[in-house]
């Protein structure tokens, strides 16, 4: 029983990690859509923003039952986190704006006045509720089952680790998304580490679709079986580390100097 909830503490540790990147990368995204705008409907839109990404995060709660039920609606998200992990890494590896990976966020917003910035933010908030539920179902869905009862059609256990996670993404979009910012200044690295581990986390959903008993590509057993829970934590850390550790642009470019 000990291991079973010292898995649970571990898997909230490392959502509540992925929901403060995101959050960060959420803050981060709202400031450079309203950048053009003048200084006091910048901070307004901000704000707006903000209330914006509370509403959409605490609604996409209620469709927790729904997407851990619906093996077309996992397999659905899991494509989109595939898609949106793999896009950023790519085009943060490989393309011409490593520099700025918001740069086009950017160029797209410049000439636009207050409402038509406040939409663009809407939908960028929409994104990133959806990315936040999505990386919450998968992490909590690969936890075995827990001894308190169902809630939602989704186990109990399960449900109380994305619902954390999801207050925790709140908060920290409020409170410590500032500090997130910084340390992305500090270690952008961080920002492409933090949609690897998405497009990672879109990996277990798959699984956990291909398992489904509808689908039973995959042993139903096996998104909870010991040896994939520990390559798929085994590999998270390892992409965390490699994140964390990996030298900035500034570093690179100190050094050749």
């Amino acid at each position: 029983m000990e291991s079973l909830w010292l898995e649970y503490a571990w898997a909230l540790l490392i959502l509540i990690g992925l929901e403060g990147l995101l959050s960060a990368d959420n803050a981060l995204v709202l400031a450079v859509i309203a950048k053009h705008l003048p200084e006091d409907q910048k901070k307004r839109a901000i704000t707006y923003g903000i209330f914006m990404a509370f509403a959409f995060r605490f609604a996409a709660l209620f469709a927790i039952s729904f997407i851990a039920n619906v093996w077309q609606i996992q397999a659905i998200g899991a494509a989109y986190l595939l898609y949106l992990g793999l896009k950023h890494v790519i085009k943060a590896r490989f393309g011409k704006e490593n520099e700025n990976i918001h740069k086009d966020v950017e160029e797209e917003s410049a000439g636009k006045s207050f409402w038509p910035t406040v939409g663009k933010i809407a939908l960028a908030d929409l994104a990133f509720a959806i990315d936040s539920i999505l990386a919450a179902v998968a992490i909590a869905l690969g936890l075995p089952d827990s001894p308190l009862k169902d809630f939602g059609g989704m186990d109990g256990g399960q449900f109380i680790v994305v619902v954390l996670g999801g207050i925790a993404g709140l908060v920290l979009i409020k409170f410590a998304a500032t500090w997130f910012v910084q340390l992305l200044d500090k270690r952008p690295a961080l920002e492409t580490t933090a949609y690897a581990i998405v497009a990672w986390v879109g990996v277990k959903l798959a699984v956990i679709t291909l398992a489904h008993e509808d689908i039973a590509v995959l042993d139903h057993h096996f998104p909870h079986s010991t040896g994939w829970t520990l390559v798929f934590y085994g590999v998270l850390v390892c992409i965390a580390l490699i994140g964390w550790f990996a030298p900035s642009n500034n570093s690179l470019e100190k050094g050749k100097l």
